[in-house]
């Protein structure tokens, strides 16, 4: 059954509507397949508000925390493996910024909260790093441990790491989708060494593009319980330990098959014609570059014990 949230910044229980439910009587709701990485349920999604007292805005009422994790633990997701040379692109490019940070470390640990199937971890790998990761998904952590890969199935609330062992933790596309990031916050501070690095990419609601778009900005999804902006992201990590280094805009890569086929939320006819055509074309493997300034990376250090 869905309950009111108080907010997970300050506590506060008045929150002011922004965008209705638009789920109404949607079969598919609930589903595993609504909890997928490459799930196309855009602007399907539970109402959200915004925090009358500071601002933040998420997902509210919602259902329970054990519900949620559930769905996360059941997805299968063969589409996101078949993605992977945009996913490699993108964290070549993602890690750079990170490797600048450890300076001199020699074999920096790392850490990556939700890994999925571990493209990130195989990345930083090749780079020299010891890389391990968190994933509830019993078939992504399977898919990932296949591959060779230092992966933990569950979640760091479960995952019995040593504390400040990591140089890095990462949590890529996750922040938006806890139920609870502040407690989250707290068990990353734990984890890092004195100094460590967080570095979190997630949707940006403070940017140009939902502001345009309203309602119908793609990233209003039903997986999605928290909408952070670079202000509130950035009141999160400093009120549990962490000091904002960099915080800015990063898109990805994106293969164009894959591309395409995400239009089969505005038009699935349409979606077939083009992959069709670039089928033909010999373009479907292509990476294409996509950023239009509402995905956001944060950089911050650990500064003390949350």
């Amino acid at each position: 059954m869905a309950v009111p949230v108080a907010c997970n910044l300050c506590g506060a229980n008045e929150a002011q509507l922004l965008f209705p439910n638009t789920l109404g009587t949607d079969r598919r709701s609930g589903s595993i397949e609504r909890y997928r990485c490459t799930s196309s349920g855009y602007g399907k999604h539970l109402a959200i508000v915004r925090c009358t007292q500071c601002g933040l805005v998420y997902a509210s009422p919602r259902n329970g925390d054990e519900a949620i994790l559930e769905s996360y633990e059941d997805v299968v997701d063969e589409l996101y493996v078949e993605e992977q040379l945009g996913r490699v692109l993108t964290f070549e490019r993602n890690l750079r910024p990170l490797l600048a940070l450890v300076g001199d470390v020699e074999h920096p640990r790392l850490l990556d909260v939700g890994c999925y199937a571990g493209v990130f971890l195989e990345v930083a790998t090749r780079h020299g790093w010891e890389a391990w990761g968190v994933e509830p998904s019993a078939w992504a952590a399977e898919e990932a441990v296949r591959r060779g890969l230092h992966v933990i199935r569950g979640t760091l609330a479960t995952a019995g790491l040593a504390p400040a062992w990591f140089d890095v933790v990462t949590l890529w596309d996750v922040i938006e989708h806890l139920t609870d990031p502040k407690g989250e916050m707290q068990r990353v501070n734990r984890l890092l060494k004195p100094g460590g690095i967080i570095c979190i990419h997630t949707i940006d609601i403070g940017s140009l593009m939902p502001r345009i778009l309203g309602p119908h900005w793609p990233w209003l999804m039903e997986m999605h319980l928290y909408y952070f902006s670079r202000r509130t992201l950035a009141q999160l990590l400093e009120e549990n330990g962490f000091q904002v280094i960099r915080q800015f805009s990063q898109g990805r890569y994106l293969l164009l098959d894959y591309l395409l086929a995400q239009l089969q939320a505005v038009s699935p006819q349409l979606s077939r014609l083009l992959r069709g055509s670039a089928r033909r074309l010999g373009l479907s493997r292509r990476p294409i570059s996509i950023n239009l300034g509402d995905l956001c990376t944060t950089l911050a250090r650990k500064t003390a014990e949350a």
